[in-house]
């Protein structure tokens, strides 16, 4: 091996630090670097659903966000005069076995990827990201500190560095705009004794002032005011104005505001998430509105997917053309949310009175006549590793069972890598290649998930599923034959 390390990330909020700890896991050599000494002390994401959790098991922090999170029990839209125009039941299960939704407090969350990755990769805090040039087999970066520049050669850089993202300016890569561009003011605060506020999440669709007011970790609240076309930040931010705005709510004496700013809510997706052995993700690569709480978890999905694939071209068990796929995965993936979250935007931010009132009728009759709609489902990956017939490229379920009184989860069951879920059982012929592990549901180790698994497995149709790395759905089909097709899409030299 040769070079200072096999991937540099920059930046270390929650994306790029989950990527690297990814990597590490799977024995890539990484330098994780991000320009701040510390982690952000305040909230910026507040919200994350059951597959990042799921994330967070595997990284063995499940434990560690759980002190710090609480689950969301249900999304209103409610009109002025405080009519429920729109109700998404979160429940308590999901596909991952984690309840749907948590409310988190991110700093805190920050702290145990850190902590998680302090111990088995290279971190260094306080230096900044400046340029790149080519090598032959990798690039030099230019990185710049308190103790002056450096220069560090790499197989791959990927940049995690944010909406203003200095890797993404140095590749010129431009933006796609998806007109949606609010100003909101944004106040977290901590809450006391006596404060009573909603325990739901809610949308006040007022016309007169379109407000969040959400959960955050225990013992903290969120809300956010659009700011109307006449005001200005500097105007919002004064505490007179503050105080007026959360008045309606009785509880100015029982909180301590532990954050206020205005933020510009906008969607934009990068026109490219990789320009050879540069890469993007999270923010750096696409930003969305926040009403539908998909943000931090797009950029997390972005880890997931990557981590996989850059260690497996690292390690020899894939073309680089693997890299590709990326993008083409997770692109249709973030634009489905993306609209989404805007056209919950469109409802929320109506100024007009009219137009509200209009508004509310229609769903107010949607509702009474039972056709309101359910929570959205997460799309399935866009083109690129996977069978392309359904179920591939959605999230595969993770049973939980029992086993001596004890709740145990599949994922903690099984290795890192591929798997293969059957329940036929293996003959002494029917070897896995490498990275690919074979779980037969008549396996003991298995028999608390087995009736669930084999349930899924009779829905589909199926006699067996190849899961990837990331926990996507290559394909169903015969064992041997998907893993076949497995080792040969990721030989592939093209997915053009």
């Amino acid at each position: 091996m040769t070079g200072d390390c096999d991937v540099l990330v920059v930046g270390l909020g929650p994306v790029g630090a989950a990527l690297s700890a990814l990597l590490v896991r799977r024995g890539v050599r990484v330098i994780a670097i991000d320009r701040d000494t510390d982690v952000y002390p305040l909230p910026r994401a507040a919200h994350f659903d059951h597959e990042i959790m799921r994330l967070f098991q595997q990284l063995g922090i499940a434990d560690d966000v759980l002190e710090h999170s609480r689950a969301a029990p249900a999304y209103e839209f409610r009109s002025a005069k405080g009519e429920i125009l729109l109700r998404f039941e979160l429940g308590s299960t999901s596909p991952s076995g984690w309840p749907a939704s948590f409310m988190f407090h991110q700093p805190a969350v920050e702290h145990a990827l850190r902590a998680k990755l302090a111990a088995n990769a290279d971190m260094r805090l306080g230096w900044r990201f400046e340029t790149f040039a080519p090598l032959e087999d990798g690039l030099s970066v230019t990185l710049s500190g308190s103790g002056g520049r450096e220069t560090l050669e790499t197989r791959y850089l990927v940049g995690c560095d944010g909406a203003s993202s200095a890797v993404r300016a140095a590749c010129g890569i431009g933006l796609t705009d998806f007109a949606f561009d609010e100003p909101w003011l944004v106040i977290d605060a901590i809450v006391g004794e006596g404060a009573v506020l909603p325990d739901v999440n809610l949308q006040i669709c007022d016309p007169a002032r379109p407000t969040t007011c959400v959960l955050m970790g225990p013992g903290r609240h969120r809300w956010e005011f659009m700011l109307k076309p006449h005001e200005t930040p500097d105007a919002m931010l004064e505490d007179g104005t503050i105080a007026k705005l959360l008045e309606p709510w009785g509880c100015r004496d029982a909180i301590i505001i532990d954050r206020k700013a205005v933020y510009r809510f906008h969607g934009l997706i990068a026109e490219q998430w990789r320009r050879g052995r540069v890469l993007l993700a999270g923010d750096a690569a696409h930003q969305m509105p926040p009403f539908a709480g998909q943000g931090m978890c797009s950029g997390l999905r972005d880890a997931a997917n990557l981590a996989w694939k850059l260690a497996a071209v690292l390690h020899g068990e894939a073309n680089e053309a693997v890299l590709d796929t990326y993008q083409t995965e997770r692109e249709p993936h973030v634009r489905a949310i993306l609209e989404s979250s805007m056209a919950m935007g469109r409802v929320v931010c109506t100024l007009d009175a009219g137009m509200a009132q209009a508004r509310d009728a229609g769903m107010l009759a949607e509702r009474a006549a039972g056709r309101a709609p359910v929570a959205p489902a997460s799309p399935a990956l866009g083109r690129g590793l996977t069978t392309c017939e359904a179920p591939a490229g959605n999230l595969f379920v993770q049973p939980w069972g029992e086993r001596n009184e004890e709740v145990v989860r599949f994922d903690d069951a099984m290795p890192d890598g591929a798997w293969i879920v059957t329940r036929k059982k293996p003959n002494s012929e029917g070897a896995m290649p490498k990275g690919i592990t074979l779980a037969w549901t008549g396996e003991p180790h298995l028999a608390p998930f087995a009736a669930q698994l084999e349930s899924w497995l009779d829905r589909h149709g199926a006699e067996a599923v190849l899961v990837r790395p990331d926990r996507y759905i290559f394909g169903v089909g015969d064992a041997q034959d998907l893993a076949a097709k497995f080792r040969a899409g990721l030989s592939r030299s093209s997915f053009a």
